[in-house]
């Protein structure tokens, strides 16, 4: 993996920072983010093919707002500013950036004025795009000159060709510059002189050797959940070391219904895995009696989870290693920094025990999600099994709202598979990104055959995004929610009424808890 081409990100607090990675990736270039203030010797040891300075909320002439290090341009590789990336770098030049009397917000076109120029050859000399600024570049560095402007005359792009260094005022990782990843590509490689070959294949040769030289002969320990990142972060061990590793699968009592089953059915017989199931679900709701906090849902959950496996685990003889399903945004989230933020407990990075003593086996640390669901494809994991849904570390217990008792995770369970099963037969599970049942801590009245009754009430949850940053509510055919609302009124004991959630992310949270 050394010896790959990589592209640093440099980050300035910028939403968007991980989009841009993603959209570098999806050239087959591998990308990395750095935080804006890396120690030298770290980005010098990556021996980056091309930087780029990500966008930041910061006025560059604010006090303590983030700077480009010199060393930044003393390792003589093209670099590329997006929008505060653009100003720091012009500022690091001695160029000179005002807070602009036009502050321009949202899609905007841009002309090209150096149509030859590596980032823009080919195409047309009128772009939209997306911009977000109110500071802008008023007098450009020596060796700069402008290679487009917006509608109202601010300089969108600048470049200085001999030493490989460009600007975009605009985001050109986001959807709305709908060319944008064509600048990327530009830049990837006609000015970085990449070659594109990071695929899942290539990740997979290089990962399971990785793992072959980490791990020996050594025995290690994997926790299955049913989601994607575990299913090929033991796909991928098990690859590398076959019968030296060993999976273990805690049945909380807090999954979807039959997951157990289907994890059973889909490790250990399918791919010929060693699989140990463990039903500790007593163990769960005992302790969750009562509790209707979530986050403290989420500690208890989180410590049962650790002392269940620990236990587990013990039983194996000759482990030395833990594979972990931990993802790039985990690490980054993880780390700190200017785009970090707070992580929820019962998360993949952390909890291990220190008296387990383990060392720790990340193959999948480097990867995004949609990279997971590409690399479990080329592993030859089901395609059911790499498209399901998100679904959270504590399972049910965060979509009951209220106490968690074994009757009403039965009760979400049945709703939560119909609401499932009928996505799948109408073709909308897979145009949806995220969808679930919730059970509400009310009750209503309600009138079923010559009776009057009072009970629980369901909510549905369906969400498209592409990021889960941000997301909007799934906007279902009538005809299906109505099937979907009758199926679960009339099949599921103790339920009367069924609600389906119309907002989005934000103000809302995708989960209710």
């Amino acid at each position: 993996m050394t010896t790959r081409e990589t592209l640093v990100i440099l980050d300035y607090g910028s939403q968007y920072t991980q989009l841009i990675a993603r959209r570098v990736r999806e050239h087959h270039v591998y990308a990395e983010i750095l935080p804006w203030n890396v120690a030298p010797e770290r980005l010098a040891a990556l021996t980056p093919v091309g930087i780029i300075l990500s966008g930041g909320p910061n006025s560059v002439y604010a006090a303590g707002a983030p700077v480009l290090p010199e060393f930044v341009l003393s390792l003589g590789v093209p670099v590329l500013g997006i929008c505060y990336g653009m100003q720091a770098l012009a500022l690091a030049l001695s160029g000179e950036v005002r807070s602009g009397a036009l502050h321009e917000y949202g899609a905007t076109q841009v002309t090209i004025t150096q149509p030859t120029n590596p980032l823009f050859a080919g195409l047309p000399l009128t772009l939209t795009v997306w911009m977000s600024h109110g500071d802008q570049v008023a007098v450009l560095p020596n060796g700069f000159v402008d290679i487009a402007r917006s509608q109202s005359g601010v300089i969108a792009a600048i470049a200085d060709e001999a030493r490989r260094l460009f600007g975009l005022q605009f985001h050109p990782e986001v959807v709305h510059t709908p060319l944008g990843g064509e600048v990327l590509r530009r830049f990837l490689f006609d000015v970085c002189g990449c070659v594109g070959d990071w695929t899942p294949e290539a990740f997979i040769a290089t990962t399971v050797a990785r793992i072959q030289q980490q791990v020996g002969r050594n025995g290690v320990v994997c926790g299955l959940s049913g989601g994607v990142d575990s299913a090929v972060t033991a796909a991928l061990v098990h690859r590398a070391i076959g019968d030296q590793l060993n999976c273990i699968f805690v049945d909380t009592g807090l999954l979807r219904r039959d997951e157990a089953a289907q994890v059973e059915a889909t490790f250990q017989h399918a791919l010929g895995m060693r699989l140990t199931v463990v039903d500790a679900s007593q163990r769960f709701f005992t302790a969750l009696a009562g509790v209707t906090e979530p986050e403290q849902k989420r500690r208890i959950i989180g410590e049962q989870f650790i002392r269940v496996f620990e236990s587990a685990a013990q039983q194996l003889p000759g482990v030395r290693f833990l594979a972990q399903g931990t993802i790039y945004p985990d690490v980054i989230e993880s780390a700190g920094g200017p785009a970090a933020n707070r992580i929820k407990s019962h998360h993949n990075v952390g909890g291990l025990p220190e008296e387990m003593a383990l060392e720790l086996v990340e193959p999948l640390r480097e990867l995004f999600k949609d990279e997971v669901r590409a690399v479990g494809l080329a592993l030859g994991l089901p395609e059911i099994q790499i498209w399901r849904h998100p679904f959270p570390g504590p399972g049910l217990a965060v979509r009951i709202l209220g106490e968690v008792t074994r009757e009403r995770v039965a009760t979400l369970q049945s709703a939560d598979a119909i609401f499932l099963e009928e996505l799948h037969a109408a073709g909308y599970y897979h145009q949806t990104a995220q969808a679930f049942a919730v059970l509400l801590p009310v009750q209503s009245v309600g009138v079923m055959g010559d009776f009057r009754t009072y009970a629980d009430v369901v909510a549905l949850r369906a969400v498209t995004t592409d990021d889960f940053m941000t997301a909007d509510w799934a906007q279902l055919p009538y005809e299906l929610l109505v099937r979907i609302s009758n199926r679960i009124v009339n099949e599921v004991r103790g339920v009367n009424r069924v609600v389906y959630d119309i907002s989005s992310k934000p103000p809302a949270t995708i989960e209710w808890e």
